[in-house]
Parts: C-alpha cells; sequence; structure tokens
C-alpha cells in the first residue's frame, strides 16, 4: 500500500516567495512564475506560460500600487493542480482594506487613462478570480488560469 500512494501523481505543486513591495518585487515576481512553470513542463516559449507571468505580473503590480505598507512585502503562492492542468495565483499583501471590485462589476477605464486595466485582463485570461481575507492584516487576490 505505502508503495502505491509513493508512485502516485502529487495532487498538487506548490511554489511561494515574499517580494519586496516595489516595482522591482513586481518584474521579479513575473520573472519567478515564468521560470517555475518552465520548471513544470510550460516552456517559457508557451502561451500558458506567457498568460500566467501576465497575471502574476497585473496582480503582482496591483499589490505594489494599492497594497503597499511601508516595510511590508507581499507574497506570491502559485499552485499547479496538476490533473486538470489548472494553476491557481494567489497574491497577498498587508492592505486588506483596499478591497478590489467584485468579479463581473468591472468597468473599463475612461479612454486615454493610463491605468486600470490590470483586473480587466485577470478577468479576460483566467477562468475566475476573487478576493479573499483571512484575517485583519492582509487580503489575496487570486486567479486559477487552465494551461492545457
Amino acid at each position: 500500500m505505502n508503495s502505491e500512494i509513493a508512485q502516485s501523481a502529487p495532487a498538487r505543486t506548490q511554489f511561494a516567495v515574499r517580494l519586496s513591495a516595489t516595482p522591482r518585487g513586481a518584474r521579479l515576481a513575473r520573472r519567478l512564475t515564468a521560470g517555475q512553470l518552465d520548471t513544470w513542463g510550460w516552456p517559457y516559449a508557451t502561451d500558458a506560460n506567457g498568460t500566467a507571468a501576465l497575471l502574476v505580473a497585473e496582480l503582482a503590480t496591483n499589490a505594489v500600487r494599492h497594497g503597499r505598507e511601508r516595510g511590508r512585502d507581499f507574497r506570491l503562492r502559485l499552485t499547479l493542480y496538476p490533473q486538470d492542468a489548472t494553476l491557481r495565483i494567489e497574491v497577498t499583501d498587508p492592505r486588506p482594506a483596499r478591497r478590489p471590485p467584485t468579479p463581473g462589476t468591472l468597468r473599463p477605464p475612461a479612454p486615454g487613462a493610463e491605468s486600470g486595466r490590470g483586473l480587466l485582463l485577470v478577468e479576460a485570461l483566467s477562468s475566475h478570480w476573487g478576493a479573499t481575507w483571512g484575517d485583519g492584516f492582509t487580503k489575496t487576490v487570486w486567479c486559477e488560469v487552465p494551461l492545457g
């Protein structure tokens, strides 16, 4: 019985890292995601890798711009569910009071606006997304994307 358990595929694979809440930290989150997906079998040049890296870039940038608290980092967690090739992306920041809009309620930015499209991309490219507040000190914005 133990040999069967040891040989079965894992139900999920995780990668997590804390990064500085700076533009450099957001760029590093994107690069680490692309590298991790390459390690997990989705090479850099695939659409799945590019989509996941873009989603991480948007969520990490939002954590830096809207969720930053002086002296506090943000956390990136990637969870791969190999049985259906789905990637869950979670970005946790220290500003629970700065809540994003709920899925399905996003409005396009005004014409000519230089920002305001990040969550629209997340909503368009992921199968679903949302935000959770597990405690009074952090919020996590997450999305799931099929890697196919």
